[in-house]
This record gives structure tokens, sequence and C-alpha cells, in this order.
């Protein structure tokens, strides 16, 4: 019989209930290539042009900016926890405006608010998640958010296909309220009660931390400081330039930019629409619903192996087989492959295995290595820049997608993808460091002159 440790129960358990909030966000990330069809043959006077379907798709990763920005003062002043569950009713409000909008303005309103919403969860789950597991699991639990953001995206292509818009809106509602809920037993981080002079050890005890994944680095000429002093700000130019600060910050924010620069939402948001000018053999919707369960599969395998293979191997592989797809689709639209029996399913081969490689990698890593590479003092304003960063070049991608292959032509742009993950494969070949079971203090001190610096563990024979 396999016996579970009440450490990985407990921690599972919360990292499930912060994952919800990326299902949201993958509900948010679906709709619009599930939805916009619909609109398109039930409700036609609602969407009227390629430009509002632009913005119907786009908008939410522009809004979510908003969401991304207030969460980093929210983090460090209401908590992880509370600001996870502060986005359940913004979130749950804003599929309600879609659900009844009878017009294109109260439409596009409902998807701005969508998009606050998953601005607030994008940088929090996954810092709440980190600061809560421990280094040798934290790998595989801190890969389920973007796991479950998969799932959410398969639930709405899937449902999609089937469901009337409005009543899509309605189903991914009840993920928003399920969140919420779920939230309610869950401890506050650890690393956050610490960090504000509070009590920590009844969360470190519900939890069943290990001295290792509470850690701290202190500095010898502090260590006699009876008095804890407040860190000085982020923004004073001896903090920002430091390497602590600058050099995790050049890593994640340039991880996260590579990983919309493949191409990813440019592909999850009009997958239906390029099947189609493709003129793939199979059915646009079927085809959608395909890419959408191999990322799901492949974000699973990624779980699986992340703490036993390493970040590193498997972003050069993602780059890689990224770099090599996107060539491919361009390919099958520069040559025209449709009349050939078999090359006419070149644009889904292609397509399936540029989401094997992203979800292998890119997929969440990114998002993972924001909470572990960041320094305690800094995590939360350093993660909600990062994912400012990472929406508004979402956005980017989103919006110029048509523009791009007005000008490039379909297979300029996609060469276009394929070289930046070239650049992706090579950034990281020789400046991302493995994190692979090390804890946030042994991260945070590979950054640091390790002449002054020192791991400071907590005794937890008083809290366990």
């Amino acid at each position: 019989m396999i016996k579970i440790s009440p450490a990985l129960l407990k921690q599972l358990w919360l990292t499930l209930g912060a994952s919800l909030s990326f299902l949201t966000i993958g509900l948010i990330r679906g709709y619009s290539a599930s939805a916009i069809p619909s609109i398109e043959d039930i409700d036609p006077e609602l969407i009227q042009s390629s430009e509002q379907k632009s913005w119907i798709g786009a908008t939410p990763s522009l809004a979510a900016i908003i969401g991304s920005t207030l969460s980093g003062p929210l983090m460090e002043r209401a908590g992880r926890k509370r600001t996870l569950q502060l986005s359940a009713p913004i979130s749950l409000g804003s599929w309600l405006i879609i659900s009844f909008a009878q017009n294109y303005p109260l439409l596009l309103i409902g998807r701005i608010i969508t998009g606050i919403g998953a601005g607030f969860v994008l940088a929090t789950a996954q810092v709440y998640v980190s600061e809560c597991c421990d280094p040798e699991i934290r790998g595989r639990l801190g890969s389920l958010p973007t796991l479950s953001m998969s799932f959410g995206i398969v639930i709405s292509y899937v449902s999609g296909k089937w469901l009337y818009w409005r009543y899509l809106a309605f189903l991914s509602a009840t993920f928003c309220a399920a969140l919420f809920v779920a939230l309610l037993p869950l401890p506050e981080s650890p690393v956050w009660l610490k960090s504000k002079g509070k009590d920590a050890s009844a969360s470190i005890k519900w939890l069943h931390l290990s001295a290792r994944a509470t850690a701290t680095v202190k500095e010898e000429n502090n260590e006699k400081s009876e008095k804890t002093e407040a860190p000085p700000s982020l923004f004073t130019r001896k903090v920002f330039f430091s390497p602590v600060v600058y050099k995790p910050m050049i890593i994640g924010f340039a991880l996260l930019l590579f990983q919309q620069y493949s191409g990813i939402d440019a592909v999850i948001f009009f997958t239906v629409e390029i099947f189609r000018k493709a003129g793939s053999t199979l059915d646009a919707m079927t085809a959608t619903i395909t890419v959408g369960v191999v990322q799901l599969i492949s974000n699973g395998v990624s779980t699986t192996l992340v703490d036993r293979a390493g970040r590193r191997p498997l972003l050069l592989i993602s780059a890689a087989v990224m770099c090599l797809s996107m060539g491919a689709m361009g390919a099958a639209f520069y040559f025209q492959f449709k009349e050939s029996p078999w090359l006419g399913y070149l644009p889904i081969a292609s397509l399936v295995v540029f989401m094997m490689g992203f979800s292998l990698g890119f997929g969440g890593l990114p998002f993972l290595l924001l909470g572990e590479l960041f320094p305690a003092h800094y995590r939360s304003q350093l993660s909600a820049m990062a994912s400012t960063i990472n929406l508004l070049s979402m956005f980017s991608v989103i919006k110029s997608y048509h523009a791009l292959d007005a000008a490039l032509t379909s297979a300029g742009t996609f060469w276009m993808y394929s070289c930046f993950c070239a650049i992706a494969f090579f950034f990281v070949l020789f400046m991302v460091p493995e994190t692979k079971g090390k804890s946030l203090a042994e991260i945070e001190q590979i950054f640091r002159s390790t002449k002054n610096q020192k791991v400071e563990t907590v005794n937890m024979q008083t809290v366990m």
C-alpha cells in the first residue's frame, strides 16, 4: 500500500485549491475560440468585423495588466491567499455580464473585467504555491497551476463545441465561485507571515513544512541586530541594481517574453481560424479540441518530469521542439500542402507537436521560476512586474496576429515565431540556472555574493 506523507497531502491540497485560479484563466483564454464561432452563427449582430473579433480575443490580456499591477502591493499588504480570493468575485461578476450581454460594448466590458480578475491571479497563485511547498516537491506541485490552466482551456473548447456562448459563460462563472470556497480552509503563506512579523507556526504546522523550506538568507553584518528592520524599497538604486534583484529579474522577464513570442496565444485564441485558413483536412473545431487535449496531456508529463529532469533540460527541449514545429507550420502555409492526402495533415501535426513542446517547458516553467528566482523581500513586486511584462507581450502577440498575417503572410508569421523560439533556446542554454531540489533561500544565494551571506533555518522543533 502506498503511504502518502501528511506534508505531501496538505501541500497538494493547498496547491489544488490555488490551481483553481489558473483554471479560471484557462477558461478566459479558451473562451474566444469557442464563443466567437457560436456568436457568428447564432447572434451575428453582436460581432460585425474582424477588428471586433480581435478585441474580444485580446482585451483580457490588456486589462489583466491592471489586475497584475494591483496584485503586487495587494499581495504584500493583504497576503497571497486573500489576493487570490479577491479575484473570485471579480471574475464571477465578469462572466455574468458576458452571459447577459445584449450588445458588443457589454460583451467587451465583460471581457475586460475577466482580464482584471486574471491579472490578480497570474503572479499570486505561483508565489503562494512556491512559498508553501517543500523544495523536493515544489517543482511538481508548482507545475499544477499551469496544468490546471490547460484543463480550463480544454473545458472551454469541449463545452464550446456544444454549448451556446451564453451558457458557456455561465459554466465558467461556477468555477469562480468554487475557487472562493476552496480557498477558505487554506492557511496563509508562512513566508508572507514571517515577513510581516506575524506568527507563522500554525501555517508551517498545517503544511508540515521542513526546515529547508522555511530557511531565509541573512547577512552576517545584520545578525547581531535584535530588531528586524523593514527592507529598503525595491526602487532604490542600491536594491534595483543589486545582483540578487537584476539578475533573476532579467531571467524571469525574458522567459515570459519568449513564452509569448513563441506565438502560443495566437494559436490558442485563433485556433479555429488558423485551421480553416490552412485548409486542414480535419474539422477545425475537432482540431482545436485535439490541440487543447494535447496541451493538457503534455503539461501533465511536464509535471511528473520537472523534479527529475530539472528546469533547464525541459526548457531547452521545449524551445527546440517549438522552433521546428513553427517552422513546419510556416512551410504548410507556404507550400499549400492541403491538396496532398498526407501533407494536408501537416498543420494539425505541426500545432500538436508545438503544443507538446510548449507544454513540456515554456508553458509552465517560467511561472514556476517566478516563485523560485525572485528574492523573498521583493517577490511580490517583482512577480507582479513580470506578470505585467507577460501580459503586455501576450496582448501584442494576439492583437498583431492579423496584421502580421497580412504583412508577412501566414508562412512568414510562423517563421518569425520559429526564430524567437531559436533565440529562447540559446538564452536558456547560457543564462538560466538550475533550481531543481534547491530551497528558496539557496536559490536566492546563487545571485548573492557568498562572502557575507548565509542560509538561516528555522528550528522546526518549536512548531512541529
